[in-house]
């Protein structure tokens, strides 16, 4: 699987599709390379078309935090922080939520991704356009250092030169395949949050009792601050997609 949530990839290819610049259907495909199968209510994608939408946005809830994506039903809220990702359009209102997961037989299992289709309020378009790139960049360069000073007085840091260094390797944006309308400044920022998530995910391998000789209280201090650190990065490579998703459809420059 790629480092980018499904939800990502989908909210700027959909978009593009419905700015012109590609096919729905290869917006599909192109959305997800690396799964083997597509299924649900991605017809609701061609509702929305017909319907007016022309930017799909994207939100990366998780488990006690469903702030950032629009207002729906208890369980379809509780759908999307279990995915930890979902696509909404802001103008008729209405969710897509993804369900991965492996399939076939065993020894030729492949991955599949199932959409399902959720109503939920509209959103202001001034709200969406409150978001301001360069303050995304500079929050997050700061909640980064504010964590490095904390992993250091918890025991030592996650990120040292060979860690970042790993993570970007692993991170390499030629394999991204997103769409070339894409603004430089929206995927320097999405390339600095995903870098950070990759981090986290590395961190969040280390903090287990009895690594790195932690004690039990040290462990779990870690592990919270992955915890920030992983939601830190999700929250900055959201409004980054979504900016971009802006400049595609017209509603702005990034």
């Amino acid at each position: 699987m790629s480092e980018l949530p499904v939800s990502v990839r989908l909210a700027l290819w959909v978009t593009a599709a419905w700015n012109d610049e590609v096919a729905l259907r290869d917006a599909l495909a192109r959305s997800v390379p690396d799964l083997d199968h597509v299924a649900g209510d991605v017809g609701r994608l061609e509702l929305w078309r017909d319907l007016g939408e022309r930017a799909l946005f994207v939100a990366l809830p998780r488990p006690g935090d469903v702030s950032r994506m629009p207002l729906t039903s208890l369980p379809a809220a509780a759908l999307a922080a279990e995915a930890g990702e979902c696509v909404f359009v802001p103008s008729v209102g209405g969710l897509l939520i993804p369900t991965l997961a492996r399939f076939g037989p065993e020894g030729d299992t492949g991955w599949r991704v199932d959409w399902s289709a959720h109503d939920a309020q509209p959103v202001p378009r001034h709200r969406l356009e409150m978001v301001d790139l360069r303050e995304v960049e500079r929050t997050l360069l700061g909640r980064l250092a504010e964590l490095t000073r904390a992993f250091e007085q918890v025991g030592g840091t996650p990120w040292s030169e060979e860690s970042r260094a790993e993570a970007e390797s692993a991170l390499d944006r030629r394999t991204w395949g997103l769409p070339e309308s894409i603004p430089a400044k929206a995927l320097r920022v999405m390339s600095l949050a995903a870098t950070a998530g990759v981090i986290a995910g590395q961190a969040g391998r280390l903090t287990g009792l009895g690594s790195d000789g932690l004690d039990a209280a040290t462990s779990g201090q870690r592990e919270s601050l992955v915890r920030l650190l992983s939601a830190h990065a999700d929250d900055a490579l959201a409004d980054a997609t979504n900016v971009a998703v802006m400049s595609i459809a017209g509603w702005r420059p990034a």
